[in-house]
């Protein structure tokens, strides 16, 4: 009689058990972590919309499957206002003024979706005027700007919060709720790398943003190393970029940042010139146990977390768009509705951006920076 093993084909089980070391791993039920965006329990405040540009067709479009009330949406270009109401809330008003918007006393929430530099006196007005308000990322060009309207919340008793949208991608939340759950330990290191084809982005005003990967893309990865590192200060941040041979747009699609905890080392690699096989992972290494996520893109993602009790492969739902711009909001209202500050609150969102300008001041002078010194985004 042959005593030849076989190999686990398609129809036969893989075994469930492997062993690794001294210990065997083995396959556990995924634990349950609160991921997906949550709604206000009692009330849906009235919404309004400042700026009607191409990405608040995805604000809209979660706003609108979460049930919110948007009563009105205002544009400088009506026209753009008017498309935006055809489109997704008939039943909204349109202004091409602001303070007029601002002044009806039924809007209890601003969305304010304009581009940074014209953006800070809109939430000013808006928290003027007694509402609460959601920003656009990234936040402000000066952190000591963002400090203002922070306090300027505070006196006027409002909540003032960034759409940092990408807390809510199915991946990056949950992970961040496991290291909040303690299912890690202590995080000892994370490592990201992105490899992506940003070239859409020619011939739109994105071009003109000299770090555009660092700046406008890579606040998401900041904002989410600075959420799950709460609690320690980062001493030291050291990053480069580089033209991709051949390239024609202006701004770098190359980028590497590595940032320097008490007891952690971060680092996150970009390639936005990978037009095939692209791939987007995380991985974070606790004490107590891992997480290592990775997809084809940042929307489509496989998460394993790894602890003593063994491997657990949770089947997360939803998607980054449109699910984290119904996260941003929902967080906003249930902090209303709870009277506490939101999780993405603009003060929170200062830490986010002093990685970022960090970052970007290292890429500029090939420096090792001090995040927190650098108080203004470098050369626009």
């Amino acid at each position: 009689m042959s005593t030849k093993k076989t190999e686990p084909t398609a129809m036969t089980e893989k075994p469930r058990h492997r062993a690794v070391g001294p210990q065997a791993e083995r396959e556990i039920e995924a634990p349950h972590l609160s991921y997906q965006p949550q709604n206000p329990q009692r009330t849906r405040p009235r919404i309004a919309l400042i700026g009607c540009g191409g990405i608040t067709r995805e604000h809209l479009k979660a706003y609108r499957a979460a049930g919110y009330d948007v009563a009105a949406l205002c544009d400088i270009n009506l026209e753009s206002a008017r498309n935006r109401q055809e489109e997704f809330y008939p039943e909204a008003d349109i202004y091409s003024n602001h303070r007029e918007m601002l002044k009806r006393d039924d809007i209890e929430v601003v969305d304010i979706t304009t581009h940074p530099p014209v953006r800070p006196p809109l939430i000013e007005d808006a928290l003027l005027a007694g509402k609460h308000v959601l920003s656009q990322k990234p936040f402000v060009l000066d952190l000591k700007v963002g400090q203002q309207l922070v306090e300027l919340a505070d006196q006027c008793g409002r909540i003032l919060a960034v759409n940092q949208n990408a807390r809510w991608a199915p991946h990056f939340s949950y992970a961040r709720a496991a290291v909040v759950a303690g299912l890690v330990g202590d995080v000892n290191g994370i490592q990201m790398a992105i490899h992506w084809d940003h070239r859409w982005v020619e011939g739109t005003p994105f071009e003109k943003i000299r770090h555009l990967i660092l700046y406008d893309y890579a606040i998401h990865w900041f904002d989410f190393v600075n959420y799950v590192m709460q609690g320690s200060t980062p001493l030291r941040c050291y990053a480069s970029t580089t033209y991709n041979q051949g390239q024609t747009l202006y701004p770098p699609l190359s980028a590497q940042v590595a940032i320097e905890y008490p007891h952690t080392q971060v680092s996150i690699g970009y390639n936005a010139g990978t037009p095939y096989g692209r791939q987007d992972s995380t991985y974070i290494a606790g004490s107590a146990g891992s997480i290592f996520s990775t997809g084809p893109n940042e929307k489509e993602q496989d998460l394993t977390l790894f602890t003593a009790e063994g491997i657990a492969r949770p089947k997360l739902q939803g998607s980054w768009f449109p699910d984290g711009f119904h996260g941003a909001m929902g967080e906003l209202l249930l902090a209303i509705e709870e009277g506490r500050q939101p999780t993405h609150s603009a003060r929170d969102n200062l830490g986010s951006l002093a990685l970022c300008f960090a970052a970007i001041h290292s890429a500029e002078t090939h420096e090792v920076v001090t995040p927190g010194e650098v108080l203004h985004l470098p050369n626009g």
